[in-house]
């Protein structure tokens, strides 16, 4: 849990232009940026398009703080505009994703290639919990049937890992899990 008793909470999914390849995410990411921003939780992400600037935009508008986590040093070419904190790391997309990640308290994954890949395994591998919403294709979807014992990774259980269809059923989560560790919402 991190020292402002608030929900840092990390959104990750595809890049790019993902409005062609899935219409349909769009509503969910527009809800999850916005009941984000209304519980006064902060949203992390990688700070770029497709997911990560749909979510940032919603949570953006509704008052809600989003830290960027960027590659490189400076602004380029894709970094959205809806960024309150933008994080200029230096560092290539992987390497920002472990910044990002030992910064959040909870990871929520929509769909994604390879560099969503990387963000699930390594918040897995640094304990933080990872929330799937079921559905969105790509390695979310992937993953949510490979699950060992049904909710982890790999047998050293090192973190929780939860599917879910519905961005509601995602909040309760977050809240629910925040709240076991001391939070306060």
């Amino acid at each position: 849990m991190n020292k402002f008793k608030r929900p840092f909470v990390g959104v990750i999914g595809y890049a790019g232009d993902m409005l062609l390849n899935n219409q349909s995410l769009v509503p969910i990411c527009e809800e999850l940026g916005r009941k984000i921003a209304l519980k006064g939780w902060t949203v992390f992400n990688g700070g770029r398009d497709g997911v990560m600037e749909i979510v940032s935009k919603t949570a953006f508008k509704a008052g809600g703080n989003v830290v960027g986590i960027l590659p490189w040093d400076s602004k380029v070419e894709g970094t959205n505009e809806y960024l309150t904190v933008p994080v200029y790391t230096g560092l290539d997309f992987q390497m920002r994703s472990f910044v990002m990640i030992k910064s959040i308290d909870v990871a929520v994954s929509i769909g994604g290639a390879a560099g969503t890949m990387i963000e699930i395994l390594g918040s897995y591998a640094n304990r933080v919990p990872v929330i799937l919403i079921e559905g969105t294709g790509g390695w979310t979807d992937r993953l949510a049937g490979l699950l060992e014992n049904g909710d982890y990774i790999d047998e050293r259980k090192l973190a929780p890992v939860f599917k879910f269809k519905r961005v509601d059923e995602v909040i309760a989560k977050i809240e629910e899990i925040f709240a076991s560790k001391g939070g306060s919402l």
